[in-house]
């Protein structure tokens, strides 16, 4: 297990993984990661926690990737009371805009690092893999490519249902327009394990969204890439959302991690289309 130091931005250390507290988000904690070789102009990639919290989990087990290519790792904390509501990016007043406090915590760690500022690469398990294709629906510019892992459940392309089931506004996330012609032309896949297939405590599992989005995590990834990809047909754009099945994996980061490289194949697949932005070694 890495060593994770509680640190102030004028105390950061390369080639370790820091504890901070965001100057430009009240109670948002996150861990900072700084390759070795620096992080000037360096691609910045953030992996978001599911429901546990597991935060750290995700900072320890990207670092080693992060250090081999040379990109800045972010892994907020979205933690209750504050962020409650975070998958769903945070509406009305169920909590605070988690979607808000990532861009403004970016923000800040594009000043402190001098990190490549055009546009982030996201990957979220579980709970964090909604969050992070809502938050490209709804601030698809952020964002150069994107991995979810394994979600719950999907905001559907679709305009007649509302969110965060569909694309139909309700007034409870003020200043976001839902633009299927911008998101859709986002590159993005979602890795769920073949084994993925058990209705847990924590899968939504109400009739409306079973019906319309399957039964468990791995039905669900399918349905949606899918409607995805028809979708940007119908916009007349070229499909840019993948599946991919991971071999023996049931609902697990950490195993999913360690015992199936999945970090591996999300790292490679994010850059695979940008190789000269990030600085790969052999």
């Amino acid at each position: 297990m890495s060593n994770v130091c509680s640190s102030h931005s004028e105390e950061l250390v390369r080639g370790q993984i820091h504890l901070m507290e965001s100057r430009n988000v009240a109670g948002l904690e996150y861990y900072l990661y700084l390759p070795t070789r620096g992080s000037s102009g360096a691609p910045v990639f953030v992996s978001v926690h599911g429901i546990s919290g597991n935060a750290r989990e995700h900072a320890e087990g990207f670092e080693a990737l992060a250090e081999r290519h040379g990109f800045v790792l972010v892994a907020p904390i979205f933690s209750p009371p504050d962020f409650k509501d975070y998958q769903r990016l945070g509406r009305g007043t169920r909590g605070k805009r988690a979607d808000l406090a990532l861009r403004a915590l970016v923000r800040e760690v594009f000043e402190m690092t001098g990190a490549n500022s055009t546009g982030l690469y996201l990957f979220g398990y579980s709970g964090g893999g909604q969050f992070v294709h809502r938050f490209v629906m709804a601030h698809p510019r952020d964002v150069i490519a994107y991995v979810v892992g394994a979600a719950g459940w999907y905001t559907f392309p679709q305009d007649d249902l509302k969110y965060p089931r569909g694309l139909q506004k309700n007034g409870e996330l003020a200043g976001v327009t839902f633009d299927p012609a911008e998101f859709l032309r986002v590159r993005a896949a979602v890795m769920v394990g073949d084994r993925d297939v058990r209705q847990g405590r924590s899968l939504n599992k109400s009739q409306r969204i079973s019906l319309h989005q399957g039964t468990n995590r791995f039905e669900r990834g399918q349905r949606w890439v899918e409607a995805m990809n028809v979708a940007a047909e119908q916009n007349q754009l070229d499909a840019r959302v993948e599946f991919h099945a991971l071999p023996k994996c049931r609902h697990s980061f950490s195993r999913s991690m360690e015992k199936r490289n999945m970090g591996k194949y999300v790292i490679e697949w994010l850059f695979s289309e940008l190789s000269p932005n990030i600085r790969k070694t052999t």
